[in-house]
């Protein structure tokens, strides 16, 4: 099944191309679902019809959803939830531990969950994700590389741990304070279900994100740096599509001064993103309802089929060459100045600005000396010693 992901910044218009998308992509004949994971949840205003946490069909071809976060925490997050409760009772108010009982980006992660379920149906062809914004996304992306972090060194030790540790807490009447088995299978399932996601997430032939942006220079100073940390994170980025473009009417008169710093915006996109940019009009009223989404869909893909790859990319990338093995990585837009480099044992450390991400490195490099690292034409290239 087709994964389409679309984000951007808050408010540029993701749920309605979301929509759109899906619409499109059920006139070329292919089953679609659409699955919002922003907790704003504004599917149902967008189509004018309630969109419940349950599929529901709201066109030919296209089933929605929008995902409950609350309940799919419950469902992957309950008994550690119980136990870390119990813990934090006595601290704070039952709202304040509820509030510290979700890390940032597990929520995100957890929604995202509702794609394997479409999948497992085997009843679509593609599911387009309507993503929280940019940050939120970005959240979901790191807390792979935090989870496992911990599952890999801490996670064993602190079981064989509090096996230990019981028998002695509970005769001095503090058992509480221990995770019991069931917190420890129940962290084993939510690292399996955040594995699986993430393996969704980082295959490129059928898994690609859709950056959505407004010819605004907040809006496309922020899609920069966005597509800089899907690529340091692995997730293949197949077009941009830039919403609410000024018609050419607007050239005159009092918006002419709009239209001008919009065309520089423009001009910018395009000498920034080395992918396809596809353009929807600024529309003189609200597209509420199947009819103007639809019309929105074919005027961003014309021909095209929305379900399709339109281009293929690999963000890391490792090869071989005179028995030096490199890795490149694709940072757009991103500068020596803001980039820090850090060979960890079996991994690699690379942060880019507030962002990291660490990749695992193949056997055949671990224990070698770094020969070289550089940043050339926006690829960071890291060569190993032979």
């Amino acid at each position: 099944m087709r994964v389409v992901l679309l984000t951007g910044k808050g408010g540029v218009g993701k749920t309605s191309l979301a929509i759109a998308t899906a619409l499109r992509a059920a006139a070329h004949g292919k089953r679609a679902f659409i699955l919002s994971t922003d907790p704003a949840h504004s599917l149902g205003d967008a189509l004018a019809r309630r969109v419940r946490s349950t599929a529901v069909s709201v066109a030919d071809g296209v089933v929605a959803r929008e995902v409950a976060v609350l309940e799919e925490l419950d469902r992957a997050w309950s008994h550690i939830q119980r136990w870390l409760r119990a813990l934090l009772r006595e601290e704070a108010d039952e709202i304040v531990a509820e509030e510290l009982l979700v890390f940032p980006g597990l929520e995100e992660l957890v929604a995202l969950r509702a794609v394997r379920e479409v999948e497992k149906t085997g009843e679509f062809d593609v599911c387009v994700v309507d993503c929280a914004p940019t940050g939120a996304t970005l959240r979901m992306l790191r807390f792979p590389d935090a989870l496992r972090l911990f599952m890999e060194n801490l996670f064993d030790l602190k079981r064989r741990g509090v096996r230990l540790l019981r028998p002695f807490a509970e005769r001095i009447g503090q058992s509480r304070i221990l995770p019991s088995e069931e917190v420890f299978d129940s962290f084993e399932q939510l690292y399996q279900d955040v594995a699986d996601v993430r393996q969704i997430l980082l295959d490129g032939d059928r898994t690609t994100a859709r950056l959505v942006v407004n010819p605004t220079r907040v809006a496309v100073e922020e899609t920069r740096r966005s597509f800089a940390y899907l690529c340091l994170y692995g997730v293949s980025t197949d077009a941009i599509i830039v919403n609410r473009e000024l018609p050419a009417t607007a050239a005159g008169g009092y918006f002419a001064h709009w239209a001008e710093r919009e065309q520089r915006e423009l001009r910018d996109i395009e000498a920034s993103f080395p992918l396809p940019i596809l353009h929807a009009p600024l529309y003189p009223h609200e597209l509420v309802g199947i009819e103007p989404l639809s019309e929105l869909g074919s005027e961003v893909y014309g021909t095209r089929d929305p379900s399709e790859v339109f281009v293929r990319t690999r963000p890391i990338r490792i090869s071989q060459r005179s028995g030096r093995t490199r890795l490149e990585i694709d940072l757009p837009g991103c500068s020596k100045e803001e980039l820090d480099i850090e060979v960890r044992g079996e991994e690699l450390l690379v942060r880019v600005r507030d962002a990291y991400r660490v990749v695992a490195l193949p056997s055949s490099v671990v224990g070698r000396k770094v020969a070289e690292t550089r940043l050339e034409q926006s690829v960071l290239s890291v060569l190993f010693e032979p």
